[in-house]
């Protein structure tokens, strides 16, 4: 193998390389700088101050001012008499109460077949049948000029078998009410155990109604709900492929 072949085909794979490496650098240092300790927990900061954050905007109907009728203490708008705890306003907390149990099981069979034959000929054509010897090699018979068939076939086969059981309780921050009175909320928990980071994090839009006398809520109640369940630390890593897997199964067409 000659040196231009060798480099024409290393010279892909060392420029992936050599990108990866900046990556894989800063990684590798802030990994090694925590060599030996836990893993560090999240700082307790203002959601609407976290890069990406962006304030729920809805259809909403036209505001009523409220109105009071003579000789009575009720306003009209109002959700309730006497004023209780429940989370109403921003900053208030509310208990966000998560028992999903769900499964699926889902098998689909697809078969498929084609089969075509084409031919095509100049038996007669006003004599100039007998002319084509003249334009192409005498071996070609005006008769059967063209001839094609193909045929194609294809199967596919899938199915799914999920379950999903999570039961747990995470206290949860109104960081927006909207103009009808609904409420959004995000909550985020860290629960570290030795060299592993439990992560929990839920946000969604929620009715004042919905919310129970205890100041809870059912996750099945929340609207454009966002659950996510996961971990980081030592066991994670250990789950997760190399960096230099994962970007070779990125970009590999095969």
């Amino acid at each position: 193998m000659s040196f231009t072949t060798l480099k024409s085909r290393t010279g892909p794979a060392l420029a992936l390389v050599l990108c990866a490496l900046p990556l894989a650098g800063c990684n590798m240092f802030t990994r090694l700088s925590q060599v030996g300790e836990t893993p560090s927990l999240t700082p307790i900061t203002n959601p609407t101050t976290q890069a990406g954050y962006q304030p729920v905007s809805m259809p909403m109907p036209a505001p009523e001012a409220p109105a009071y009728a003579a000789n009575s203490l009720w306003r009209s708008g109002a959700r309730a008499f006497f004023k209780d705890q429940r989370a109403t306003k921003r900053g208030d907390i509310l208990t966000v109460n998560i028992s999903i149990a769900d499964s699926a099981s889902l098998s689909n069979q697809t078969s498929r077949g084609r089969t075509g034959d084409e031919s095509l000929g100049i038996p007669n054509l006003f004599g100039l049948e007998t002319k084509v010897n003249k334009v192409l090699p005498n071996e070609v018979d005006a008769s059967s000029l063209v001839s094609a068939n193909s045929s194609g076939s294809s199967t596919g086969t899938g199915s799914i078998d999920r379950k999903e059981t999570l039961t747990l309780n995470i206290a949860a921050i109104v960081t927006q009410v909207l103009p009808n009175g609904n409420l959004v909320i995000e909550g985020k928990q860290e629960v570290r155990v030795n060299f592993e980071v439990r992560e929990l994090y839920v946000t969604g839009m929620v009715r004042p109604e919905d919310i129970s006398a205890t100041n809870a809520i059912a996750f099945d109640q929340i609207a454009e709900a966002r659950i996510a369940y996961g971990g980081r630390g030592q066991i994670t890593d250990m789950q997760q492929p190399r960096y230099g897997q994962q970007v070779l199964d990125a970009i590999l067409p095969f």
